[in-house]
């Protein structure tokens, strides 16, 4: 009986995890992970992922404690996986035009390590209700459940939720590139100024607090918004050409953010958009309205 038991938590636990692994498997505008054999690197991991979160179930209810031991060793090979995927994504960034930095890298291998833990959990919780209600559907429910509760996991805060994003406009003074008020650089060749002009998208960005304020102002952050929307529309320019290069500056009173967009496909609506839909990096998240009590009575009494 409890063989037959035991079976069925573990088969309802891959199960279970492996799926969830497939349902947060997503390769979207940046093409990675890369179709088909990027997607059969994460899924043979998921499965081994599922495999030791269900079979640990088991080999603990039959006071089999070197099940843990087998788990640490999982999560050593998974903290090697977010190095592999650094140090390629670091490699691949040097070929890119309009790179994506290391914070946006730190963040995918981040988010892949995350995964696999996340898959662990589904196949053990689902293998242990299958063990302590006798019941495979109980395993079959919970499971669903937890890959609904994945769907969230996937999602995260953008740009617009902490931040007004706009079309300004640009201007040259001199050789001096505006967007609206901000200054971004000197250009020196009439040539580039008018390609600029031509070409370029002017955004402006207007944190809605001080958190917000902060989070803009991380240059990795900036970084990744001028990389996805040059991914999605292009951007207008190639190598040794430094003047025609997406830039993005911060206005030091404020903490506005002015950005030069230089898309291939000029479509304004669809770059705003895209602004506003860039994910806000874990990396640049900073709370600083969060501090703690006395050291805020401290600042405001100064």
């Amino acid at each position: 009986m409890n063989l037959s038991l035991y079976t069925l938590a573990v088969v309802w636990g891959v199960v279970a995890g492996f799926v969830t692994r497939i349902r947060m498997l997503e390769s979207d505008y940046r093409q990675y992970p890369t179709y088909p054999h990027g997607h059969v690197i994460h899924l043979a991991l998921g499965l081994i992922a599922a495999a030791l979160g269900a079979v640990a179930v088991p080999a603990l209810m039959q006071k089999d404690y070197t099940a843990i031991t087998f788990l640490t060793v999982a999560a050593q090979q998974f903290r090697d996986v977010r190095n592999m995927e650094r140090q390629m994504l670091t490699n691949l960034d040097e070929l890119e035009l309009v790179p994506r930095g290391k914070n946006y890298i730190e963040g995918i291998a981040m988010v892949f390590e995350g995964r696999n833990y996340i898959v662990i959990f589904a196949a053990f919780l689902t293998s242990l209700s299958v063990v302590i209600f006798h019941y495979w559907w109980v395993g079959a429910l919970v499971g669903l459940a937890i890959l609904f509760l994945s769907g969230f996991l996937m999602s995260g805060k953008v740009i617009y939720d902490i931040a007004e994003v706009e079309v300004a406009p640009l201007r040259i003074e001199g050789a001096s590139l505006y967007v609206q008020d901000i200054y971004l650089m000197n250009i020196g060749l009439e040539d580039n100024r008018k390609r600029i002009l031509e070409n370029g998208i002017g955004i402006l960005i207007t944190p809605r607090q001080a958190s917000g304020r902060v989070t803009i102002g991380n240059v990795g952050q900036r970084q990744a918004i001028l990389h996805d929307v040059s991914t999605i529309l292009g951007v207008y320019r190639d190598t040794g050409e430094p003047a025609l290069t997406p830039l993005a500056k911060r206005d030091l009173k404020d903490g506005r953010l002015g950005i030069l967009l230089l898309p291939q496909e000029k479509d304004v609506e669809r770059a705003v958009e895209i602004v506003k839909n860039v994910p806000v990096l874990e990396s640049a998240i900073r709370k600083p309205s969060k501090m703690p009590k006395e050291l805020r009575k401290r600042w405001e009494s100064a």
